[in-house]
Parts: C-alpha cells; structure tokens; sequence
C-alpha cells in the first residue's frame, strides 16, 4: 500500500495565488503547507470556476479525493488514509489538543470575522471574486457577509460586544501560543498539524490583511510568533519546492492540466484539435455555473426584498447590520 502511494502522484488544487502566497485562500493555505512540512511530493492547480465552494481545497491522486467539506477537511482524511500523518502520539497530547483547538476556532473565526465584517472587504473579493463579473461578485460577497453575520449571531445592538469577544478570544490565543513557542523552531518538538495551521494563520494575517487591521496589530506584539512564521516560510515554502509548477485549472479531474507542453516551436501553427468530451463537459458546467450565481444573486435579492428594510441598513463596508 505504501510502495503504490509513494508511485502515485497527487495534485492539490487549491484556489489562486494572492498576497504573495502560493494560494490566498486561509482555508487552502494550511492544506499546502502541511504538504511542505511532511516533504511530501504534489502537483499545485488552481480552481477559479468555483470560488464559493466548500469542496476547495482537494487533494486527488488518480481515482482517490479527498475534499475540504468531508470527513474533517484534507488534512484529518490524509492522516487517516495514512497518506499524510504529522501529529502520531501528539493527538493523546492534552495541552496541544487545547492549542490546535485555539488555532481551528478562536483565530479561524477571528480571520473569518475580519475578511467579511471586520474590514472593507478588498481582501475577501481578491480571493474569492475578483475573475467574476462585478455585480455577481458585489452580490455575492453581500450574501456572504450577511451569513458570516448570522453565524456570529451579529445585531446592531451586540456588534461592538461581539467584536470585543472575538478579538479577546485571539489575543488570549496569540499569548498561549507565543508561550508555549518561546525560542523552538516548532510548538513540540517537531511539526505537526498544529503547526501547520498557526503557521498557515500567521503567514495569512500578515500578508493578506490590511495593516489597519485589528487582528494584524494584535499579532504583531508577539515577536516570536512573527520570527517563527518567516523562518519557517523560509525554510520550508521558499528554499526548495517539491510541488510543480502552479496551472489554472477549473475541473474536478486534472488530467489534462498535469501534463507539461513538449512544444518546442513558437512559430510552427499546430492543427486545430477537437475539444475532447471532457473539455465539452467542463465548457457546460462552467456556463452552468455562472447561470446558478445569477439565479442564487436574483433569489437573494427578491429574498431580502421581502424583509422590513427599514430594520437593515447597508453600512459603508458594504455588509449588513440589524436593529
């Protein structure tokens, strides 16, 4: 089993690079690093077809997938495929159950809650919406700030409150953290997939929010965890690369995008090809793709037509907030 995994070849496709990070997505991040701190072999394709699915990140070899939205996101099905396993007996580890617990809550909320509510957006529609057409994206960067809203459980009168709890749960996280790092190169001992997602997390907040942001300014007062993430950065995603050569690629399978071109003239005109059934297929559900973002930016817009609107207002950031 191991020997046919070491042969096989596994692609991660994740959404586009940004912020000078090899994919500007924090929830694709993490997935690529834990693939660079276990030296582990991978192709790197980029899906802009899709920019609100729960699906990305994957990872697929051949017939094997494993998606974002099953079975505890990429990296808990590599660890319990045996494909990728970091952490061994860290899991029986009370103190770094009670860290990566820190990592995957209080500071992932805290990333979600500046990219949707907590700033003017312009990160947010780089990652997700910038190739969409401007109205879809606006609309849909709306609805989600709405969700993010709902989610957090955010009115107009428990905004502040909610803010203040927010920032307070990651700056109780940043301070346990820096702690327990201290002057190590890794949280324990060796990488794991805590340091995987820290290290995702920083590098994220660093290089994607705004410098007026609040989570921003909170990380930086912690030196160590600033030196942990670029000397880690350094070592392990800028030294040396095991991943190919990032391609743009919009289908599930990538079987046509895994393969370098062997043209070695610039001038000589190639035969024009028939488009294969899979291209056919990719062609049909990228129109079909936009098609359902139209119609789910009509439904939402007829849907909250339907609301008191004098109880909604737009604030100047674009989301939304409630009496």
């Amino acid at each position: 089993m191991q020997e046919s995994q070491e042969r096989a070849e596994y692609t991660l496709i994740a959404r586009k690079p940004s912020f000078g990070l090899p994919t500007g997505c924090p929830i694709c991040l993490p997935v690529y690093i834990h693939l660079k701190l276990a030296s582990f072999p991978f192709h790197l394709n980029f899906n802009n077809t899709f920019p609100d699915s729960d699906q990305i990140p994957y990872i697929e070899s051949g017939t094997y997938v494993a998606y974002n939205d099953e079975n505890g996101g990429v990296i808990e099905r590599l660890r319990e495929d045996g494909i990728v396993d970091l952490d061994g007996d860290f899991c029986s580890l009370p103190e770094w159950i009670s860290m990566k617990a820190m990592v995957t809550t209080w500071l992932a909320e805290a990333v979600m809650y500046e990219l949707w509510v907590g700033s003017d957006g312009t990160s947010a529609r780089a990652i997700y919406y910038s190739d969409l057409p401007w109205l879809i994206g606006k609309a849909l960067f709306m609805k989600q700030v709405y969700v993010v809203k709902q989610r957090f459980g955010i009115t107009k009168e428990n905004a502040e409150r909610k803010e203040a709890e927010i920032y307070k749960r990651a700056k109780i996280a940043y301070g346990a953290l820096s702690t327990t790092l201290g002057d190590q190169t890794f949280l324990f001992e060796r990488p794991s997939s805590l340091d995987t997602y820290l290290l995702g997390h920083v590098l994220f907040t660093l290089q994607a929010l705004p410098e007026s942001s609040v989570l921003r300014l909170a990380l930086l007062e912690h030196g160590n965890l600033i030196r942990y993430g670029e000397k880690l950065k350094s070592e392990y995603m800028e030294a040396g690369s095991s991943s190919s050569v990032p391609q743009f690629h919009s289908e599930a399978s990538s079987t046509s995008t895994r393969r370098p071109s062997n043209s070695s003239s610039k001038t000589k005109k190639q035969p024009k090809r028939e488009k294969t059934e899979e291209e056919k297929t990719f062609r049909r559900r990228a129109k079909y793709f936009l098609a359902t973002q139209l119609v789910a930016v009509l439904v939402f817009v007829s849907v909250m037509s339907g609301y008191d609107f004098s109880e909604v207002e737009v604030d100047e950031d674009d989301g939304f907030s409630y009496d």
